[in-house]
């Protein structure tokens, strides 16, 4: 703990003597040194408390008592790897099962999305017994070699695109080829896929696929409320293909008693909190409230999302959609001086995320939006109109900076 005693500026001076510079902060020009987090708050080391609207990965909230309970008394008991019988294993299997269609009754436990998402390829592929991949187009899968050659998002700043993956354009009604004013734009998305399989099948590749009910079916570490668990669940069929090779699948703490315990305490809170409930209400508002600030704020583009997962596309103009760049790492800046925290997505870097823990509140909605408005209308408080100030930061900035500067991150397409 005497670590947290150290000042801010000689933190950061480690961190950049010590760790690679591809290892990125939020807010490079004034980053944050987060010391504590209860709920959907993190507090920095002054005390400042900040609304969490970027970790979704804290699924019940930052150190829920009943997860750092149960890991902590776990703990104190056992923690080891999954060749010993144990209860929390089958116990957690169980229970996620239940939470499954019926044919997913196979399960493999990990310790990251990353894992998870490269065993399902490997399962995929001696199932079928091809290697080929149909994914959407700026998709991100992970940061394993062969995840990034599943990711458009990752790999064409990198080797290219391989010959065995193929890639589908994502279904955006907002920016992609077919919109809001489209007839039909769900079949016409959906026959861009076929098109897809069936130029690959034309050049020799093989793809196959049959119903909606998937497969194989990943979770990342959202399970285990960020402590490092992660899971892929799979039919007999797959899974009995997969023992044909006769070749172990061991992963030493995946499935180990501690997070297995923890993984059931995250679903206990789900459940005894009603908190699927909760984020769609809340979702619901926030998306509503959002709606409202679209009608009086022209930057505003499209809002989309589910429950607590929402993007704001911000625009430059309306005729042209351009991603206004610049002005959302301006509106996300000065969301973090009143103490809010947000990030951007997308192919532009011009989409408002937000995915905070679930337990994110109406009051924190309100709040949220009421100081987006208060910035995009250069309320005192607000920092400043978007475009306003925007404008005369360009003016000062030397004419070889690029107003797209894109950096490589993990996204979430939106």
């Amino acid at each position: 703990m005497a670590a947290d005693q150290r000042g801010k500026a000689a933190t950061l001076a480690l961190r950049r003597r010590l760790l690679s510079s591809s290892c990125r902060l939020f807010f490079p020009e004034d980053p944050i040194k987060i010391v504590r987090g209860q709920g959907q708050y993190m507090y920095d080391e002054q005390g400042a408390e900040y609304i969490d609207c970027i970790n979704n990965v804290a699924h019940v909230g930052h150190c829920h008592p009943l997860v750092v309970q149960a890991a902590h008394e776990q703990n104190q008991v056992l923690n080891t790897n999954s060749r010993y019988l144990h209860d929390n294993i089958v116990d957690y299997a169980q229970r996620l099962s239940k939470t499954l269609p019926e044919k997913l009754c196979v399960f493999y436990f990990l310790n990251s999305g990353s894992e998870a998402n490269d065993l399902a390829l490997r399962l995929a592929r001696q199932y079928t017994g091809h290697w080929d991949v149909v994914v959407l187009d700026h998709a991100y899968h992970g940061h394993l070699s062969s995840l990034i050659d599943i990711s458009p998002y990752k790999f064409r700043d990198l080797d290219g695109q391989k010959e065995w993956v193929h890639v589908a354009p994502l279904p955006d009604t907002y920016r992609g080829p077919y919109r809001e004013d489209h007839p039909n734009p769900a079949v016409a998305y959906a026959s861009e896929v076929k098109r897809v399989v069936s130029s690959a099948q034309e050049k020799g590749r093989k793809l196959q696929g049959e119903d909606f009910v998937p497969d194989i079916v990943t979770m990342g570490k959202s399970i285990g409320n960020g402590h490092p668990v992660a899971c892929v669940a799979t039919t007999q069929a797959v899974a009995r293909a997969f023992e044909a090779t006769g070749v172990e699948y061991f992963n030493t703490f995946g499935g180990s008693p501690v997070s297995c315990a923890v993984g059931l305490a995250v679903l206990d809170v789900l459940e005894k909190e009603q908190l699927q409930a909760h984020a769609a209400c809340v979702g619901s508002f926030l998306m509503e409230l959002l709606g409202q600030q679209k009608a009086k704020h022209p930057i505003l583009g499209d809002i989309r999302g589910v429950g607590l997962f929402i993007g704001v596309d911000l625009i430059k103009d309306e005729a042209t959609r351009m991603p206004a760049t610049e002005e959302a790492d301006y509106v996300v800046s000065r969301l973090k001086e009143n103490y809010i925290l947000l990030s951007t997505d997308g192919p532009g870097r011009n989409v408002l995320k937000f995915k905070p823990p679930m337990c994110f509140s109406l009051e924190n909605a309100r709040h949220v939006v009421a100081k987006l408005d208060a910035i995009l209308t250069g309320e005192p408080g607000g920092q400043g109109a978007a475009d306003n100030v925007l404008e005369s930061s360009l003016e000062s900035q030397p004419p070889s900076m690029p107003r797209d500067r894109r950096l490589i991150a993990e996204p979430d397409v939106f």
